[in-house]
């Protein structure tokens, strides 16, 4: 029977997903707008360090060093997010816009960076006529930075404007929309991308790549169109002294909460995320799986992440101290990388993926039982949300891009100095590169354990959920 739209309407709505994310200054129609943003950065984050990557090594024969460099550039740009969220709490106008002038000019980055990423890559793989011989890896520099700052903005921009209109009660689904919006546009974006790259030319490249920007451009300002009220300000409130950075910062950090939390979140994550580039050509190389067999570590690894959640949802609704269920994570990611480094000597393609899904168990617990934690965190005086978000973000994609670069590196510059025979005959076999980087992310899990451990003690001497039951839902995912 099909399922007509007068048959819809009568639907309750408490059947809606996410209609408890609803408030009468959010409606849905509003929220579901908005959250069109996240789908552009999505789709941007997939063409960077997804597509792009595979294109840049398979298709234009760039050296994969090279092509890890580019896609760690954004980092430079990341600690400004922290700045970027601060400008738009104290921005002045005469309408009274704080966020939309943001998440345009994010958008106009975003836009420019990846139309001019294609001819930039292009000329980086050695098809140039004219011109200086680094103008390549100047130009891809460029757009990878110009991206990585259009994301920076956008992302904090648009999650600050949704936390400002979302309610107390309504904010952590309204994060959990823009986080299943997230995830949407990377999928999303993937299979599309994917499919259309299919038959490359440099000329195939050009349209899908400049149709993303132009799509980017298009959601973002169907997402941002009358999201802010217009509150024009008074030429006094416009000429009033704007509040330092450093009064703001020094106002989010007062307590040391904030910053020891940001600072157990760029470690950990750091620790998690070095792997990310090794995992597969690990399962390939060392253990000598297909290329259908490690698709499925992403599978593993998701299904890992769910346990996570499902068993830290508990312990947190039951008053648990969200930075001891976050050491549970940290000791499981230690056991993970342990059973991935025996799974190379003993050839056990069982414990490798075993290691695999307590990896993903372990940075799920991780991951939400910090975000929890921080999103207890006070905000007062002149710290701002935008600041606060704009913070966590800058630790996490900061950790992340070093991540990313340093395990690749690392692997790379071991294993050449075993072939050389720099560490001697028993350390000149394939499996040494990934297994220092492995080791190093044990060390640093532990060394999170260090910095996590006055969190926990603050927490005991009174956390500010005294007796006070939490319920954690998809809300809690990570953003």
């Amino acid at each position: 029977m099909i399922l007509r739209r007068r048959h819809i309407a009568r639907l309750p709505v408490h059947w809606m997903p996410f209609a408890d994310a609803v408030s009468p200054d959010l409606p849905l129609r509003q929220l579901l707008r908005l959250s069109l943003f996240q789908i552009s950065v999505g789709m941007t984050h997939i063409l960077m360090v997804g597509t792009l990557n595979r294109v840049m090594i398979v298709e234009l024969d760039v050296p994969a060093a090279l092509v890890a460099l580019m896609i760690a550039l954004p980092i430079l740009v990341a600690p400004a997010r922290a700045v970027l969220g601060f400008r738009s709490d104290t921005h002045r106008s005469a309408i009274g816009w704080k966020r939309i002038p943001y998440l345009w000019f994010g958008s106009l980055w975003l836009m420019g960076g990846l139309a001019i990423m294609p001819f930039a890559l292009i000329v980086l793989s050695g098809d140039q006529t004219v011109g200086p011989a680094w103008a390549g890896e100047v130009l891809a520099g460029l757009a990878f930075l110009m991206c990585g700052l259009g994301m920076g903005m956008t992302q904090t921009a648009g999650l600050a404007l949704a936390t400002d209109r979302a309610t107390e009660a309504t904010r952590p689904r309204v994060v959990a929309l823009l986080y299943v919006m997230l995830l949407l546009g990377m999928a999303l974006s993937s299979l599309v991308v994917g499919w259309l790259l299919r038959d490359f030319t440099p000329f195939t490249l050009i349209r899908v790549v400049q149709g993303c920007a132009a799509a980017t451009m298009v959601l973002n300002l169907v997402a941002l169109w009358r999201q802010e009220r217009v509150a024009p300000m008074s030429r006094a409130e416009r000429e009033a002294p704007r509040p330092r950075f450093a009064d703001a910062w020094a106002d989010l950090m007062r307590g040391g909460r904030a910053g020891r939390l940001l600072a157990v979140v760029f470690t950990g994550t750091l620790a998690f995320q070095m792997q990310d580039v090794l995992l597969e050509p690990y399962g390939g190389q060392i253990l000598g799986l297909s290329v259908s067999s490690t698709t499925f570590l992403t599978a593993t690894l998701t299904l890992g992440a769910l346990a996570a959640f499902i068993l830290a949802a508990r312990r947190l609704a039951q008053g648990r101290d969200p930075m001891r269920v976050a050491a549970l994570g940290i000791l499981a990611g230690i056991a993970a990388f342990a059973a991935i480094i025996f799974a190379g000597p003993t050839g056990s393609v069982g414990l490798f993926f075993a290691g695999a899904a307590l990896l993903g168990f372990g940075s799920g617990f991780f991951a939400v039982s910090t975000l929890t934690y921080a999103m207890g965190l006070p905000v007062e005086g002149t710290a701002g949300r935008g600041l606060a978000l704009g913070a966590w973000g800058a630790a996490q994609a900061t950790a992340l891009g070093l991540g990313l670069a340093l395990g690749g590196f690392l692997r790379d510059g071991v294993g050449a100095a075993a072939r050389a025979g720099w560490l001697g005959a028993a350390l000149d076999t394939p499996v040494i590169g990934y297994s220092v980087v492995y080791h190093i992310e044990i060390a640093l899990l532990f060394f999170t354990l260090v910095v996590l451990a006055p969190l926990v003690r603050q927490f005991a001497a009174g956390p500010a959920q005294t007796g006070e039951t939490r319920t954690v839902g998809i809300a809690e995912f990570p953003t």
